[in-house]
């Protein structure tokens, strides 16, 4: 299966859908959930800069670098954020989990925790990845904490990184899962999601 082909993949919680620009409405207000572009250590974009943020992340789709999703809550069906499958490298079978935000009431809600799954599922058992990274600001410890309680191992600090919007420097922390370490992070992400390998 091509890295890129879009793809809709649903859980109990959230169903991935492939981004469209036909999600403007539904993005822009999950962004003024909680108004998370507020967020100086990481990228949300302004409702107003929604098209822009969508339209950027289908260019790179076409580029063949990005697969973007747009968040949808089993619960009510509302849109409640985005994620991708980025920086895709087909060649070395590698992948970065990124560019992910959600509305301030889709928080601590499993809806997260379900969306990685979904995706680490998807990188490793149907596109056949060997490493899966995800990158995040040093800053953003709810992130950072996030992240490691995915099972993901810390692989180092990329120091000056990035220029932010407010002009400062982002020191990016770097972790992966490897593909002989998918099973155990698989169990335990079932674990978190309070259900049985079997349910789903």
């Amino acid at each position: 299966m091509s890295f890129t082909a879009p793809v809709v993949l649903s859980g109990q919680k959230v169903q991935l859908e492939p981004l469209a620009s036909e999600h403007l409405d539904g993005l822009q207000q999950a962004a003024q959930d909680g108004e998370v572009w507020r967020l100086w250590y990481t990228r949300v974009p302004h409702p107003a800069e929604m098209g822009a943020e969508i339209a950027r992340r289908l260019a790179l789709h076409q580029a063949g670098t990005m697969l973007p999703f747009a968040l949808r809550r089993q619960d009510n069906g509302e849109l409640c954020g985005m994620t991708t499958l980025m920086n895709i490298d087909t060649q070395n079978h590698r992948v970065e989990i990124g560019s992910t935000w959600l509305a301030a009431s889709a928080q601590s809600t499993g809806i997260n925790s379900e969306a990685k799954l979904l995706l680490l599922g998807h990188a490793f058992d149907t596109l056949g990845c060997i490493a899966v990274e995800f990158r995040t600001h040093f800053m953003n410890h709810k992130s950072r904490a996030a992240i490691s309680r995915l099972g993901a191992k810390q692989d180092g600090i990329l120091r000056n990184h990035q220029l932010m919007p407010d002009g400062s420097y982002r020191d990016t922390v770097v972790f992966s899962i490897i593909q002989s370490e998918w099973p155990a992070v698989r169990r335990n992400l079932h674990h978190l999601l309070g259900r049985r390998l079997e349910d789903s």
